[in-house]
């Protein structure tokens, strides 16, 4: 069995303008690399064997920090788990989705759930499969943890709306070739500011026609 704990990358000025990033590049800020810090230290009493990151630069450089912190070597990227693509909405507050896309109108260019889980099951079953009977670290985005949750752990409507803070951790197990939810948004040792959930900050992930 092999553990892959994926992890919510650090807050940035759009997480706390609560804007719409998507596959946008906003880089981390200061509370984002405190919280970053902050997991780190949380995790730092277990054995990592390796991180890897989405290969947008606020999730690299919390896997970064969380590297150097726990010392391991530098973050190995994979581009399947970057975020979901929200489109047009991108940039975008909740008052102005609502006012661009209003009710249940669909974004142009949002990236399906389906076709993000699609793409980044594969990658985390490699990576396990590169790890056998390993503890691995994985920093990624909160609209693709959600995702990864309501398949693997369909709730009713299959539409979870559990908190994913920024710096959260959520644990895998992968055996037999497929993966397990074992922990969601498991309790960090070390408490801290910026803890808001991803459908806060990102109106989209909360919307009724983003179940799909």
């Amino acid at each position: 069995m092999t553990r892959l704990v994926l992890v919510r990358h650090g807050e940035t000025d759009w997480n706390r303008a609560r804007r719409v990033q998507g596959r946008t590049d906003i880089p981390l800020n200061e509370t984002g690399r405190t919280q970053a810090r902050r997991t780190a230290a949380a995790l730092a009493g277990q054995r990592w064997d390796a991180i890897y990151a989405s290969p947008l630069s606020r999730a690299y450089e919390t896997a970064r920090i969380m590297a150097e912190s726990l010392g391991l070597a530098a973050p190995e990227v994979r581009d399947a788990l970057m975020e979901r693509n929200y489109g047009e909405a991108e940039g975008l507050t909740g008052q102005e989705v609502e006012a661009r896309f209003p009710g249940s109108i669909d974004v142009p260019g949002r990236e399906r759930r389906s076709h993000a889980v699609a793409r980044a099951i594969p990658a985390l079953e490699d990576i396990a499969e590169e790890h056998p009977g390993g503890r691995v670290l994985v920093v990624t985005h909160g609209g693709l943890i959600r995702s990864l949750l309501m398949r693997l752990e369909p709730g009713e409507g299959d539409h979870h709306t559990e908190a994913i803070p920024n710096g959260s951790v959520h644990s895998l197990d992968y055996a037999e070739g497929a993966l397990a939810l074992v922990g969601f948004n498991e309790e960090l040792v070390v408490p801290g500011e910026g803890d808001e959930d991803i459908t806060e900050q990102n109106p989209v992930e909360g919307r009724e026609s983003d179940r799909e």
